[in-house]
């Protein structure tokens, strides 16, 4: 018995073992395109030939998966606009909350176009940026440094149990504080609220796993021009005869990579890998640039107005004790602008890295510039460095912004600006959705002048 149990875990083991294994980039990819196809977000699927090669295929219960979705989101949208319901409805009624729900309702219809209706469209863009990124690896392969796949599978899947713990227990959160507050939405608003956090964290997480991919790939290329140097700077690499460069091999800094061409094969390789990484990202952002700009969009207001009932209800707190529990309502809000902040966080540390990574390459590449002597290997490293200048790594929302740390600077300033006109709007409004009484702007005035 003790030996069939052995046998059981033993089983487990390996089956884990399998499952957490991967060989191509089509391994780490599957499970993430599995989710996304279950919620609409994708119409592909990872298949495998009798080889064992892997490839994106489209499925047409992937479209009809999609579309029928998004009529699902359109029904309740409908509903919800028809019967003048909304979250922030449940607790004021003023100028401001009627605006923010007006707004928050037409940016979900075009967050939910966007992430349903305009993937189908740029479908082939996705599919593109995935096989070139295999080419890529490919090639990694041949100048024997490749991608440890088994490293991302292991990664993407705690990347993966991280958003769901993080998502599910800020929902939990936002569930408990709406019935402590007796607060009891129907099926579609509830269903919208659900349903537009999951969407916008699959998206996300696919965002920054492309992202990461490119990040990956580059650090592999910056190893290969790395032992190149690493050779030169040791004098392992000499006039040799090309007998000699098919047997010399690496020391142990480089124990990844046997030299099997000359520097400027090497060179070549590399440039061709530079520009097919480029290309990946490229596509990949056409892919995503509308979800991402409606993502930053939507979640951008959400933070604005969530920020302003937070700020709203602290400062004039004690005439709403009877309306609603101040702490549950802060709390929910609160979570609801934390999960929209990490999104925006997420987005723009995927892409910034990833432009990071891409700006060591040309550091890498002058400094095999100044190291080398030969002539033909100097001309292909002054090729390298024209397609540096030419070739950039580049994410942005439809064209309107860039994606990178910059972002946070112009997001803080408009946050803050809005901020103070929605406040000073509520101050100067005689009646502002709770009855007679000082505004927060009052009572925060008020507070100041005291504490003066």
């Amino acid at each position: 018995m003790i030996r069939n149990g052995l046998d059981t875990v033993l089983g487990l083991r390996s089956k884990l073992r399998y499952w957490m294994s991967a060989r191509d980039c089509y391994g780490p990819l599957n499970l993430m395109v599995a989710i996304s196809f279950g919620l609409g977000i994708t119409p592909f699927l990872v298949h495998r030939n009798s080889q064992g090669e892997g490839s994106l295929e489209q499925s047409w219960y992937g479209f009809l998966n999609a579309i029928s979705r998004w009529l699902l989101l359109a029904y309740c949208y409908v509903h919800i606009i028809l019967n003048n319901e909304s979250l922030i409805g449940y607790f004021m009624s003023n100028h401001v909350s009627q605006v923010s729900t007006r707004l928050h309702d037409i940016g979900g219809i075009i967050v939910a176009i966007c992430t349903f209706i305009v993937p189908l469209l740029l479908r082939q863009n996705f599919q593109r940026s995935v096989y070139t990124m295999n080419d890529v690896d490919e090639r990694l392969e041949r100048l024997r440094c490749p991608v440890n796949f088994n490293t991302v599978q292991g990664l993407l899947i705690l990347v993966i149990s991280l958003v769901v713990l993080l998502d599910g227990t800020l929902l939990t959160t936002c569930m408990v504080c709406l019935s402590k507050m007796d607060v009891h939405a129907s099926w579609q608003l509830t269903f919208l609220f659900v349903s537009d956090l999951l969407v916008t964290s699959v998206t996300i997480c696919i965002f920054c796993m492309m992202t990461r991919s490119v990040q990956r790939r580059l650090r592999c290329l910056h190893r290969v021009l790395k032992n190149l140097a690493h050779q030169w700077d040791s004098r392992s690499i000499k006039a040799v005869t090309q007998k000699q460069r098919s047997l010399q091999c690496l020391d142990s800094f480089s124990m990844y990579t046997i030299v099997t061409k000359d520097p400027a094969e090497i060179i070549q390789e590399s440039m061709e890998i530079h520009h097919l990484i480029c290309e990946a990202a490229a596509t990949a952002n056409k892919y995503f640039t509308y979800q991402l700009l409606t993502i930053i969009s939507i979640a951008f207001l959400i933070i604005v107005f969530d920020a302003y009932y937070v700020l709203e209800t602290l400062l004039g707190k004690s005439k709403r004790e009877s309306k609603f529990k101040t702490v549950e309502f802060v709390t929910f809000f609160s979570c609801q602008m934390i999960l929209y902040l990490i999104a925006i966080v997420s987005i723009v540390e995927g892409s910034n890295r990833a432009i990071k990574k891409s700006e060591k390459t040309g550091g890498i590449v002058h400094s095999l510039l100044n190291k080398t002597k030969s002539a033909e290997v100097k001309e292909k490293l002054q090729q390298f460095s024209m397609q540096l200048m030419h070739l950039k790594i580049n994410f942005t929302a439809a064209g309107l912004f860039n994606i990178d740390r910059t972002l946070y600077f112009t997001i803080s300033g408009a946050l803050t600006t809005y901020l103070i006109i929605l406040l000073q709007f509520t101050s100067n409004s005689p009646n502002n959705g709770y009855g007679n009484g000082p505004s927060c702007c009052d009572s925060y005035n008020n507070m100041t002048n005291h504490t003066l």
